[in-house]
């Protein structure tokens, strides 16, 4: 498995793990009949803070995992693996790994900067498969 697939896979993982740290409080706070209801109508209630920034970071990894996994596959699919995008893959991981926390306690200026990171791993990525 190249790098860029290794870093991608664990990727995948860390949208499981996200997923969690927002479906088990938003399960608390809106309780199971909401959530396992068909959600036709707003919940009665808000998220908390924390759970709402969850939830949003939650949303913004699945946005970035979709450029970042075209990416991943065109480099592998075109066999073009270098040191360069294997450090590239693996900033967007880390990158992404520090969004959650960033973004749960509200770190304004670092979070963007840690989100433009990972955008521009991924566009280091995507620029490499073209050269």
């Amino acid at each position: 498995m190249t790098p860029e697939l290794t870093a991608l896979t664990l990727a995948g993982l860390l949208q499981m793990v996200q997923f969690i740290l927002f479906a088990v409080p938003a399960n608390m706070e809106l309780g199971t009949r909401y959530t396992s209801g068909p959600r036709d109508t707003a919940p009665e209630r808000p998220l908390s803070t924390l759970t709402g920034r969850l939830q949003r970071a939650l949303n913004n990894h699945f946005e970035g995992l979709i450029l970042f996994t075209l990416a991943v596959v065109v480099i592998t699919v075109s066999d073009q693996s270098t040191a360069f995008t294997a450090a590239c893959a693996f900033a967007y991981l880390g990158a992404r790994i520090l969004y959650i926390p960033a973004y749960a306690l509200g770190w304004r200026l670092w979070r963007s900067v840690i989100w433009a990171v990972g955008w521009f791993a991924t566009l280091g990525l995507l620029l490499a498969a073209l050269i």
